[in-house]
């Protein structure tokens, strides 16, 4: 656990930053979920109406120690009935079986359920494939699977799914860095 100290102390900076920069904006969001073998956490802002910034650290021990960094920029819309992004993504991986970085795509989409506002489903996924990677790194991906509840205004529960892998030059195959369950809040502001 205290290899997450210096990650979480780096996110918690940037957090702070995003919360600064999101506050004359009054879009952002941090979140923070554990699992069996992982915690994550992620911030997010929007730095102009539709375009938000953000990053985030996840620390698993799924099968192997793992330490995946990210920073995005997506566009995204927020509405009643939807909450959609897409964008670009760098992931930077520091694990066991290899290390290195990519830029790849992918976004997520959360779709309310009208009976119940409240509630939202929907996922995440994002690739990085070979021909924009850096040091050990093959490919790599992340998805996700969320059932999400408002307990207040700016406050959602929600319960999911992760898988995220990676590709490494001496590993055989796609390594599962993390899988499994997850439980998670996020406070928007």
């Amino acid at each position: 656990m205290n290899v997450l100290i210096r990650p979480l102390g780096i996110m918690a900076i940037a957090g702070a930053a995003l919360l600064s920069a999101g506050a004359a904006q009054a879009v952002g969001s941090l979140d923070l979920n554990l699992g069996p073998h992982a915690v994550q956490f992620e911030a997010q802002g929007e730095v102009t109406q539709g375009i938000a910034l953000g990053g985030g650290v996840l620390h698993s021990e799924y099968r192997r120690d793992a330490t995946v960094f990210h920073a995005q920029l997506m566009g995204v819309q927020h509405g009643r009935e939807r909450d959609i992004g897409i964008g670009a993504r760098w992931t930077q991986y520091d694990t066991d079986h290899g290390k290195g970085g990519g830029l790849g795509l992918g976004g997520y989409g959360y779709v309310y359920l009208p009976q119940m506002p409240e509630v939202s489903l929907g996922g995440y996924g994002f690739y990085t494939p070979s021909v924009v990677t850096s040091r050990d790194l093959d490919d790599g991906y992340e998805i996700g699977l969320r059932a999400r509840y408002a307990f207040a205004p700016n406050v959602d529960g929600y319960v999911g799914l992760r898988q995220l892998g990676a590709d490494f030059d001496r590993d055989r195959g796609t390594r599962t860095l993390d899988r499994g369950a997850q439980v998670g809040v996020r406070l928007r502001f």
